[in-house]
């Protein structure tokens, strides 16, 4: 058994405590103390948040669409090949070391991604993003923190709120969808989304091609006519 090796450790801005990058062969982890947030190798369901929104913007032309949380670029390599050439993808990333991880040790899995001329990365929180844009995107894919379960950092959950999720529907453009990764069902977020101006549908997704844990993608598409 090939042993794993911490390569770094990052600071999570805000007192979120600390991130830990770690590598066993080929394979990398991001750990949140014990828990693995993400990891190279259970990747289908970060794959899946970006083609179940990429789906709903097949007939758009200059798409412009919001990731929030780069992680290790899963989803961000999905939008890309699932979007046009005319498309433009924003990419906030609160943890700078997130993006220096992607560019330096695990640059093979980054795959050039952040390079692509249709990706800008910005170093802030999703979520003053988010609550600055006004019918500025035509999608916005969350995969904060562990989704409406917060692991990381308290702030995260603000996103998660009737007001935050009002504030993601204001940044969207005419039937826009928001995206959201979930590390599991949750039937008051649902109720939530709904209560803040979404149609909602939410797909099972397994981690690792079908095996793996559960994951649950929360599609929500903004409703028509609706104020405040």
């Amino acid at each position: 058994m090939i042993p794993w090796i911490q390569l770094d450790t990052a600071k999570v801005p805000g007192g979120g405590g600390n991130l830990r990058l770690m590598q066993r062969g080929s394979e990398f982890s991001i750990m949140a103390g014990p828990i693995a947030l993400m990891n190279s190798r259970r990747s289908s369901s970060e794959t899946q948040l970006a083609e179940l929104a990429c789906n709903h913007l097949r007939e758009r032309r200059n798409c412009r669409v919001l990731i929030g949380g780069y992680g290790m670029g899963f989803t961000l390599r999905a939008a890309l090949a699932g979007l046009r050439a005319d498309a433009r993808i924003s990419v906030a990333e609160l943890v700078p070391a997130i993006i220096e991880w992607a560019r330096g040790p695990m640059a093979e899995l980054t795959a050039d991604c952040l390079d692509d001329p249709r990706v800008d990365v910005s170093l802030v929180n999703v979520g003053d993003l988010i609550a600055s844009a006004r019918a500025s995107f035509d999608a916005i894919l969350l995969d904060v923190d562990n989704g409406p379960d917060g692991l990381s950092r308290n702030a995260n959950d603000r996103l998660y709120t009737v007001r935050g999720l009002k504030a993601a529907r204001e940044a969207l453009r005419p039937k826009g969808v928001l995206a959201i990764w979930s590390a599991a069902p949750d039937r008051e977020f649902v109720s939530r989304l709904g209560r803040a101006g979404f149609t909602v549908e939410e797909i099972k997704a397994r981690a690792n091609n079908g095996r793996g844990g559960r994951h649950v993608i929360g599609t929500a598409t903004k409703k028509a006519g609706i104020v405040g």
